[in-house]
């Protein structure tokens, strides 16, 4: 059972064009095919041979074939006409009209009773279906840049939650300065700011892949020191050229050595260690060494393709995928558990953790079940560590903040240093946005298209569309520019183990809002939508939708632009008042997305 292609990736074939000259009938079409071409441009994507751009089997096009029909498709497609995709193939082009998509997209749909891993492979096996993940399928990855802003806000978080000194905050006997989780974080927020610090803490994580590999780079503009357990060498080396990391060792205790002194000088420093993520936290707990923060972010949302088992090399990984995997299925599911194991033992020790999203909690907790009482393995709590949303992004996204990205389809770096400008003149106020603005710029190497992302909250990112309409309009910036964002979004996604995690409501589960989202955006006008199932945590887990939109200079892309980017995060802020949130409810009075105000 195969997930991979023929190997056919041409590299001037499927070369993204760059430019102001159209090769579609329209720049919303050849805004689409850019960002196509440019997941699988192998500056971006981890395995362009088989269509695979990052997540463990995330994929642009279900095989060269549909790759290649896509393409076609967008070049023949009608400024009133729209494509549609089903799982990575393309299978109509319908006439709608020039303020709806100009393409559909749905990916890994499955039916609630047979959205399992196992149904789902036996459908990829059959050329029926393919995996999207979440900007895979989607067509707006730009490389890790795209997640180190989450990432970053996200250490940011816990910095100052965690590593300040302010009434309520004490210290505890090793200096690692502590506060009182908020009770799994059901609970009400205040809004974040940014005054902590990682400075003199070391960060241990597992997963250099096209999520995780946004790490070192967090940690480090946080402050920190960062270790990270990666398992191919590829991938180390892929984050260290890019300067995403900044070394590596293959010896475990030489890499630990490197970050507790790294710890003790106050430095800022990412160390990779080629090893897996389950010896390195058994080496750090035989060492007696407990870190100020644990997670993961290997692709464990994906037993068979994204996980590889601490008791079983690479090479030994590679062979029993093909030959056996319903048995490197369940050394994946041992691996995990003692893996979740390892990450509470360090918890009980002092450490903060928190699950990154991967959904391995549920993956140890699956395992477990499946043991029984009477297995000698050790029972465990697997959720008695929290997701990262309700412990440390929640509040944002109860403001509809969310990772607003774009690209500059010209090609020319200088167009995202003008809007870099932009955004810098038009949050002043930003103090936390205009200190990202100046990291990035200094620490983050382009992938594949110049582009840039920055959270942005409700209001903020309507008036960021407008004005790069205008640059385009005014000639300038040279080409048209995408607005994208990721699936992990303030209203966007349902995902009990992740996004919607510990809900104040209880609302976890309910999917209605994602769907609602990807409605909404069709009815925008949004220059692409797409809705997906499985993405980040894997079958079964969560639905989730996204956009894309096209300055392309016209007024009548100012009017889709200020619906889209209204709409888009303002069901973000309504899902969250829904839920009882007294920030999104604050939020939705101020930007007149308050139903109760309307229907008085």
């Amino acid at each position: 059972m195969s997930t991979l292609t023929k190997t056919q990736y041409d590299p001037i074939k499927y070369k993204t064009p760059t430019g102001n000259k159209l090769s579609c009938k329209g720049w919303i079409q050849e805004a689409a095919l850019r960002m196509l071409l440019n997941n699988l441009n192998p500056e971006v994507a981890e395995r362009p041979d088989d269509l695979i751009v990052y997540g463990g089997r995330g994929k642009a096009a279900r095989n060269f074939e549909a790759l290649d029909n896509i393409i076609k498709a967008l070049k023949v497609l009608e400024n009133d006409e729209s494509l549609l995709i089903q799982s990575g193939k393309p299978v109509g082009i319908l006439r709608t009209h020039k303020d709806v998509p100009r393409v559909l997209i749905s990916n890994s749909q499955l039916v609630p009773k047979w959205a399992t891993w196992e149904h789902f492979d036996e459908l990829e096996k059959k050329g029926l279906m393919m995996y999207g993940q979440m900007t895979a399928g989607s067509w707006i990855y730009i490389g890790s840049q795209g997640i180190v802003q989450g990432t970053y806000e996200t250490y940011a978080a816990i910095a100052n939650k965690h590593f300040r000194q302010e009434p309520g905050v004490q210290s505890t006997e090793s200096g690692v300065q502590s506060m009182e989780p908020d009770s799994r974080l059901g609970t009400q927020y205040s809004a974040p700011s940014h005054h902590g610090s990682l400075k003199g803490t070391l960060n241990v994580t597992a997963g250099l892949g096209g999520m995780g590999g946004a790490q070192p780079l967090a940690i480090t503009m946080n402050e920190g020191v960062a270790l990270i357990a990666e398992v191919e060498r590829w991938r180390i080396e892929k984050r260290i050229e890019t300067k995403y990391c900044d070394l590596w060792f293959e010896n475990i205790d030489e890499a630990i050595d490197r970050a507790l002194e790294a710890r003790q000088n106050g430095e800022a420093i990412s160390i990779a260690v080629l090893t897996n993520a389950v010896c390195l936290l058994e080496r750090l707990i035989e060492r007696n060494i407990v870190p100020e923060t644990v997670t993961d972010q290997t692709s464990a949302h994906d037993p068979l393709y994204g996980y590889v088992p601490h008791t079983i090399n690479n090479t030994q990984a590679t062979i029993m995928r093909e030959q056996d995997p319903e048995q490197y299925t369940e050394l994946a599911y041992a691996s995990m558990h003692r893996h979740v194991e390892l990450m509470l033992e360090l918890q009980a020790r002092g450490a903060i953790v928190f699950d990154y999203g991967n959904n391995i909690r549920a993956r140890a907790h699956e395992f477990q079940e499946r043991q029984g009482p009477d297995s000698l393995l050790p029972t465990i709590d697997c959720f008695a560590f929290p997701g990262f949303v309700p412990a440390y992004i929640r509040p944002l996204f109860c403001e509809g903040k969310g990772p607003f990205r774009w690209a500059a389809l010209s090609g020319d770096p200088h167009d995202i240093a003008v809007t870099d400008f932009t955004i810098a003149k038009l949050f002043p106020e930003n103090r936390a946005l205009l200190r990202w603005l100046e990291l990035a710029k200094e620490k983050i190497a382009f992938q594949g298209l110049p582009a840039r992302i920055c959270w942005l909250g409700q209001g903020e990112r309507e008036k960021a569309g407008l004005a790069f309409n205008e640059l385009v309009r005014t000639g300038k910036v040279k080409a048209p520019i995408v607005i994208g964002r990721d699936h992990l979004d303030t209203g966007s996604v349902a995902s009990p183990n992740r996004e919607t995690e510990a809900m104040l409501d209880g609302s976890d589960a309910v999917a209605d809002w994602p769907l609602l989202n990807a409605l909404v955006n069709t009815a925008s006008g949004a220059s692409w939508v797409s809705l997906h199932h499985g993405g980040g945590v894997g079958m079964g887990y969560s639905i989730h939708a996204g956009m894309v939109i096209v300055c392309d200079g016209s007024e009548a892309a100012d009017e889709r632009l200020g619906r889209v980017l209204r709409n888009d995060p303002g069901t973000g802020v309504i899902r969250h008042a829904d839920a009882g949130y007294d920030i999104a409810k604050d939020t939705a009075r101020a930007n007149n997305l308050n139903i109760a105000d309307r229907i008085k």
